[in-house]
């Protein structure tokens, strides 16, 4: 039943092999990683904030610590809910790639190893993101509501942690599209012997 729902799904394809012209995972993954990325950062300078204060005043800007961490409760949240749709769009294009059997990436994964390693980190992804979330919650509001600094140090670790999982989660992501074409619009132009140069303007 499933493989027959797949199958009508591929019917419907366009050259990138999806039934829309531009995939749309890759667009979530970055505002995924650009709102954790800034949340985390942030929140890193709100932690740093009285070393900083001299320069905010030398540059004549109006700073407060507070509000460096408010940007990074709402980044951190925003990417906790933008990620399920990241996810789910994945999935999505994941069940839609054709890649090629025979070619191996710059790690030495074939490309379905590499669909199912880069689907599982976006899962473990998702969960670490939502525990990030859940935490900074619980330090706003619980925690630290009281106290100037309204982050753990070991937050911010594990912050910088996960960015260094993202960054190899999001090399298996670019192996995908640039190593194996999964869609890519221009790859499997390629591979039908056609020109994207002409095609493409």
């Amino acid at each position: 039943m499933n493989a027959e729902i797949i199958d009508q799904l591929k019917t419907h394809v366009g050259v990138n092999g999806l039934p829309y012209a531009i995939p749309i995972h890759p667009n979530l993954v970055h505002l995924t990683l650009g709102l954790f990325i800034l949340g985390i950062l942030f929140d890193f300078v709100g932690v740093l904030f009285p070393l900083q204060t001299l320069v905010f005043k030398f540059l004549a800007i109006k700073a407060v610590r507070s509000n460096f961490f408010d940007v990074g409760w709402y980044n951190i949240l925003g990417s906790a809910i933008i990620s399920f749709f990241t996810v789910t769009a994945g999935f999505y294009e994941i069940m839609l790639a054709n890649p090629p059997s025979d070619m191996k990436s710059a790690w030495g994964l074939q490309a379905m190893e590499t669909m199912l390693w880069h689907g599982v980190g976006g899962v473990l992804l998702l969960a670490l993101i939502v525990g990030m979330t859940v935490w900074r919650g619980l330090q706003r509001y619980v925690w630290c509501k009281d106290e100037s600094q309204q982050v753990q140090w070991s937050y911010l670790f594990s912050g910088f942690a996960i960015m260094f999982l993202m960054y190899l989660h999001g090399t298996l992501g670019a192996q995908l599209a640039a190593e194996f074409g999964v869609h890519n619009t221009a790859d499997m132009l390629l591979r039908l012997g056609q020109n994207p140069n002409t095609l493409l303007k």
